[in-house]
């Protein structure tokens, strides 16, 4: 044997790994044994939860969290954060509800003007981001500021209180409640219209991520973007790309809230940029970038949903629950490294 020969066959490169390391390499497999886990866990302790009722409102807990996840995820695969996604998904209500109130329009001028608004956001964050070169935690930061600021002061002005008028009896909003927060009743479980777009938004956003080349360039840019930039990928469009997804993850959430209650809280959304980050490290986003799956993301937001309810339903102290957040946050970033290790070979 050559000594090219011996290095050939040395490469780890080509090596053959066994099926259950394959498996482990997987970044939403840590994911998937904890929401296994929990639901065992709750199952036992939690009578209500074993009811077959309850799922629709377990999978509407998620949803309310996997929505933005999805987005929050894979800008996460790209190497960066958003801080502001809480504050957008009001902002983005609160535009469609104050533009429809203020100015007395069909509520769907508000809805296009939440979607400009929303996608603005977005690009305006990317924008900032590769204009300035600053940390994407600076640039969100500010612009979370900013959206929390405006929801106040802004509803306050127009409306007068710290929450938008009621829009129920406006020209749209019936077919726009049909639409953004429908809700169908199968068998005992009943389903609402966010856990379907939920769901909707995972299939698409784990399709782009695994099989299309703006996956690779997103794993790229996320990995070393220097690298990815020598190459052809076009970071500068992926990134702003990605932050502009993310505006309109807030615009379905926004929209389902505002049909949903009919009103928009200004200080609604605060400090939920945090769990969907959580989230998405739970699900197998690596916080530096280049790895991670939407689909682990959409199982992190589900043991959300499964904890938040089945909290609930065991009659324990929902005092604890920040505190469950913590140690799954700790424990989920543990597992990541040690899948990444796996992933590595």
């Amino acid at each position: 044997m050559t000594a090219a020969q011996a290095t050939t066959g040395a490469d780890d490169r080509v090596a053959k790994r066994s099926s259950l390391n394959l498996l482990f390499a997987r970044p939403e497999v840590g994911a998937l044994i904890g929401a296994i886990v929990v639901a065992i866990l709750f199952i036992a302790v939690a009578p209500s939860f074993r009811s077959v009722g309850n799922i629709g409102t377990i999978l509407y807990a998620a949803a309310a969290i996997g929505v933005m996840a999805v987005g929050v995820s894979l800008l996460m695969v790209g190497g960066e954060f958003d801080l502001s996604t809480g504050v957008a998904a009001t902002a983005s209500g609160i535009t469609a509800a104050l533009t429809a109130w203020n100015f007395g329009l069909n509520v769907w001028v508000g809805v296009v003007a939440a979607l400009v608004f929303s996608l603005l956001v977005g690009a305006f964050n990317g924008w900032l981001l590769m204009r300035t070169g600053l940390p994407s935690f600076l640039v969100t930061l500010g612009t979370f500021f900013i959206l929390q600021g405006a929801n106040l002061a802004v509803t306050r002005l127009v409306g007068g209180t710290v929450s938008t008028p009621p829009i129920s009896d406006m020209a749209g909003f019936a077919s726009a409640e049909k639409v953004f927060a429908w809700q169908v009743s199968v068998g005992p479980v009943s389903i609402r219209a966010l856990v379907v777009y939920w769901l909707l938004l995972v299939l698409a956003g784990a399709l782009v991520l695994q099989k299309t080349r703006i996956g690779n360039w997103i794993f790229a840019v996320g990995g070393d973007a220097a690298a990815a930039r020598a190459v052809g990928v076009p970071v500068k469009a992926v990134k702003i790309g990605l932050f502009v997804f993310v505006g309109f993850c807030a615009w379905v959430l926004g929209m389902h809230l505002l049909f949903s209650f009919n009103v928009m809280q200004s200080a609604e959304g605060v400090g939920n940029e945090f769990i969907y980050i959580i989230a998405a490290v739970v699900g197998g986003c690596l916080l530096t970038g280049g790895f991670g799956s939407v689909i682990g993301a959409a199982l992190g937001a589900l043991i959300f949903g499964m904890t938040q309810m089945g909290i609930n339903y065991a009659g324990w102290n929902v005092d604890w629950f920040y505190t469950f957040l913590g140690v799954m946050l700790l424990l989920a970033t543990l597992v990541n490294m040690y899948v990444k290790k796996k992933a590595d070979g």
